[in-house]
Formats: structure tokens, sequence, C-alpha cells
């Protein structure tokens, strides 16, 4: 069993691809994650399910209450409580079976729920989740067809970018189509999640966003040919991988429930704004399933940002700041000691 490290304040670690944190960087990081989810979902909340065109009559411009769950302004729904779900197992030893039960203690003992209730859950992880009570191994819980790339996994997938940071690109990977499986087994919902943090990873390296874009183009595609992977299956990812998301107008942007939709209006959301406010708010005006868009927009536009970017009353209106809070410090803890990679002083 390897030792674990302490590690000061002032000591840095280069990780591979040239990626060097400091115990504050990485702190402010995880934050920006869980904040930048749970805001931007809570921002979406009050509008899911209802059409863009009905949502521009009156747009999102703050965070407001009710709606369609008549809920208070603040709560979150079921794309924060997975995500914070997933940061509390990374919080201990990595093991697929305490990210299950801690799914499992969600929607049946409202374990990280915003106000002590499940009040939304998509169908292919309510399945998967009930497959996990039955004994099913987690990997093998989620939905395998193709009619099963819901964006579930998507949205709560963030937090393992801490646990990745220094893993070759091969073990990422793995480790990430396990943790999508729980709830999504398809390829497609594994690579939209494969990507979505290869994007994180460049932006927690300080690289610039449209770079980082481009980067992408030719190091997941090289890495997706490498695989035993359906071409047709990469090539849905086209918008992505060979053209520029970004130039597309946003009739041509789709923000459904679908795993690629999800991913797309995220990254578009991302590089056709300048701030997180108005990131997350051209997510969720969208319209169509808005907390979602808003949670997977707000973990990459937090990161990109920096969590004193999210304005302040919106984070004090949050439901359970002070936990996500604790939840962010815990996990930050938890990286830094049992990182494998050598710390070394600051120079």
């Amino acid at each position: 069993m390897k030792e674990k490290q302490t590690t000061p304040q002032n000591l840095t670690v280069t990780l591979p691809e040239e990626i060097e944190i400091d115990r504050t960087y990485l702190n402010q990081c995880i934050k920006s994650i869980l904040f930048g989810v749970a805001v931007g979902d809570a921002l979406g909340v009050p509008v899911e399910f209802k059409s863009r065109e009905e949502i521009r009559k009156n747009p999102v411009t703050d965070m407001v209450g009710y709606g369609t769950y008549n809920k208070p302004a603040g709560t979150w729904s079921d794309d924060s409580s997975l995500t914070f779900c997933l940061a509390e197992a990374l919080t201990s030893d990595f093991d697929l079976n305490t990210v299950g039960e801690n799914f499992v203690k969600w929607m049946n003992e409202n374990f990280w729920t915003s106000g002590g209730d499940v009040f939304d859950i998509g169908t292919a992880t309510r399945l998967a989740i009930k497959r996990l009570t039955k004994g099913v191994q987690p990997e093998f819980a989620g939905g395998y067809d193709a009619l099963s790339n819901g964006n579930g996994s998507l949205m709560r997938i963030s937090p393992l970018l801490f646990y990745l940071l220094d893993k070759p690109v091969d073990e990422r990977y793995e480790i990430t189509k396990r943790v999508s499986s729980i709830t999504h087994g398809h390829i497609r919902s594994v690579i939209a999640c494969f990507y979505y943090l290869e994007f994180a990873r460049k932006l927690i390296a300080r690289k610039d966003k449209f770079e980082a874009y481009k980067n992408l183009q030719n190091k997941i595609t090289a890495f997706l040919v490498s695989l035993p992977v359906s071409p047709a299956e990469i090539a849905l990812f086209d918008r992505l991988l060979k053209h520029n998301i970004y130039e597309q107008r946003e009739e041509n942007i789709q923000s459904s429930g679908y795993v690629l939709h999800t991913l797309e209006a995220s990254i578009w959301c991302l590089l056709t704004t300048e701030n997180y406010s108005d990131a997350v708010l051209k997510a969720v005006n969208l319209g169509e399933d808005t907390d979602t868009t808003g949670a997977v927009t707000g973990a990459l536009a937090g990161l990109l940002y920096g969590v004193d970017s999210i304005p302040e009353r919106w984070i004090k209106q949050i439901a359970r700041s002070n936990d996500i809070d604790n939840l962010a410090e815990r996990l930050g803890n938890r990286i830094a000691e049992d990182s494998t990679v050598v710390f070394e002083p600051k120079k």
C-alpha cells in the first residue's frame, strides 16, 4: 500500500503534459467546478422543459425560484446531487461500489439532495440505480443500448477530473468509462464524458479555450481511432472534432436531454461567451433540459473563469452552500494527499 504524503500549501505538482498545480489553485478549481455545477443547475431548475421560444418571451437573467418544480430560488436538482455523490466518493479510496452506493442513498434516502427530496431523476438513471439495489455490479448497471444515451452520466462526471489528473490517457479513458457506465454504459455516453473531461483538463492547465478546443480535435480523434470503436460512433462527434462548433448559429444548437446535444451545447455556450454568468445564462435560455445544460456548462465556465467569477449573490442563494464548500475542501485534501506524483517545492 502506498504511503500517504503530507502536502504543504507551498508545494506544487507538475503532472503529465506540463500541468502544474499548487494546493491553493487545486482547491479553487474544485470549488469552481462544484459551485459552477450547482449554480448553473439552480438557474435552470425553474424553467426546465420550457421551449426556447417560450423562454425567449421572458428570458432567465438571474436566480429565481418556483416555476417548473415550485422550488425556492437556489434549489439544485439531480445534476448537482449526483455530482456531489461522486465527489463525496472521491474523498475516500476510489471504489466504484462507493459511487454506486452513494447514488442509491441519494435516490432512496435523499442523500446529497438540496432540500431533502428527490424531485427530478432521469429514467435511465432510475433504472440503473434499481439494478444496483438488486446487486448488479456498478460498471454493468447502466444501459448499453443506443437508446440509453441521455445526459445522466455527463451531468455528474466533472469531479472525476481531479482523480484523473496524474493518470495517463488510456487510464483516464478506462476509468471514465467505468464511472459513466454506472448509469450510462453505451460508448456514445462514454466518449461524451471522456471528451468533456479532456476539455476540462486543458482548462485546469490554464490553456486558452480555443487552443484547448483545437488541440482536442487532433488528440481525441487520434485516441478514439486507436480503440475498437465504431467509426460511425466517432463520426457523431464531427461537429466538435472536425468543425468549429462556435461558428454554429443558435438554431443549430439543440438542448434536449440527449448526451450529444448537451455536450455540444455546453461547449458552444463556453466558446461564444466571455464570462461565467453569460455562459450559464446562455445555456439555460436554450430551453428544454435547462438545468442539465446549465450544470454541464457551469462546471467548465467555473473552471475557466474561477470561482470568484460566479456572482456572490448566486452562491449565497444556493442551497447548502456551506456543505458544498466543505465537500470541496475535503476533496482537495484527499486529492493532494493521495496523489501518486512527486510533489516538489515551488521555485
